[in-house]
């Protein structure tokens, strides 16, 4: 018996109850790796720092001016910490709307066919001198 079958059988749970327990616990499992795994791609790279670069000058400005209109240095900068937390939340995951152009990388098998081009040893040794004036 396994921890999670050993658990629902403490617990007075059905046999049913303990594979839907499984399942509902690889669901989250796999939602949350596809999240870790996926890596993102150039764009959606360029994307997220646009992203934050407008988020942390908009909430910059609006703590500013809320910090200045209340008279509050401390309410400036609870809302500019907000606003950089609010940021984190929305640049730094990998969300799927960062990943639409996945890169495609080429198969090992076809890189093993097109080897790569070899630098000339003769051509690269042979670099010309500066002239001196």
């Amino acid at each position: 018996m396994d921890r999670l079958e050993t658990t629902c059988f403490r617990l007075g749970l059905s046999s049913g109850t303990t594979s839907l327990a499984r399942d509902t616990t690889h669901l989250g499992f796999a939602r949350v790796s596809s999240l870790r795994s996926a890596q993102m791609d150039w764009q959606g790279q360029k994307g997220a720092e646009i992203v934050m670069q407008i988020m942390l000058v908009v909430f910059a400005i609006a703590g500013l001016g809320i910090g200045y209109t209340i008279g509050s240095f401390p309410t400036m900068m609870l809302t500019y910490a907000g606003g950089v937390v609010l940021t984190a939340l929305i640049t730094v995951p990998n969300w799927p709307f960062f990943n639409r152009r996945p890169l495609k990388w080429l198969d090992p098998s076809e890189a093993e066919r097109h080897p790569k081009p070899q630098v000339n040893v003769a051509a690269a040794s042979k670099k010309k001198a500066p002239k001196h004036k």
